[in-house]
């Protein structure tokens, strides 16, 4: 079966290096675009995983030390829970220093709420490149249509004519360039959306988590029992000596 003169093939052989580098630079984004895309989800899932731990396994617990241990690593509910336990221990190990002037719940609270914007800024990795594709794609694309149009304009000009065979090839290019923008651009939107999405409540459940653990630091119990009515919210604090 004979190539299409019009196609992806053509448009490599016959563009000159601005087309080939707007067609680079665009493919790059799409790789770029899509390893974001497809590593913050799986990081997303796994937070998912870790909140439900947080909201059932950990309280489900009878000592501190096993309720962390439910919870994992390299998640940000086990983030939390350790600046929580720190926090306290830290609080009631340095007696007679200046954040004694804060009680331990002031510190607690303290702690957790860098914790979790620490957590927040690590949630927001590659979101930039999300937004930066979704946003630039299109132009850098119609930057390839516009210069494919002038070189039809310049094949006209060149031949004298205005005839089909002489300005299919150029204006090809154009809507490729125009299509390939739109490619890489829609994931990235749809995915930015989707991550933010999955971001927020990933966040409303850390806050929701520390609400529990401040109230079980201060006064030994978990502020409640969430709206499935799992965990019984009574962990011996002890265990985190």
């Amino acid at each position: 079966m004979q190539a299409s003169p019009y196609g992806l093939d053509n448009l490599w052989q016959q563009g000159d290096l601005v087309t080939k580098s707007v067609a680079v630079l665009l493919i790059a984004m799409s790789i770029a675009s899509w390893y974001v895309i497809v590593t913050k989800a799986l990081q997303l899932l796994q937070y998912r995983r870790a909140a439900k731990a947080a909201g059932h396994q950990f309280w489900d617990a009878t000592t501190l030390q096993e309720g962390l241990a439910t919870l994992g690593s390299n998640n940000p509910f086990a983030v939390l829970a350790s600046a929580g336990v720190g926090a306290m221990q830290h609080h009631s190990a340095h007696q007679g220093h200046l954040h004694d002037e804060l009680s331990v719940s002031d510190w607690i609270t303290l702690s957790l709420r860098q914790a979790i914007d620490e957590v927040t800024s690590k949630l927001q990795t590659g979101m930039a490149v999300l937004a930066s594709v979704a946003s630039s794609a299109p132009f850098v694309g119609l930057f390839g249509t516009v210069w494919g149009i002038y070189h039809a304009l310049v094949s006209i000009g060149s031949s004298g004519q205005a005839s089909i065979d002489q300005v299919a090839g150029p204006v090809g290019e154009a809507l490729i360039m125009t299509a390939l923008g739109l490619a890489v651009a829609i994931p990235a939107s749809f995915g930015y959306n989707a991550l933010v999405r999955g971001n927020k409540n990933v966040t409303a459940r850390l806050h929701k988590f520390g609400f529990d653990l401040h109230a079980l630091f201060v006064t030994g119990a978990r502020s409640g029992t969430g709206k499935d009515g799992a965990g019984s919210g009574k962990l011996a604090v002890v265990g985190a000596s």
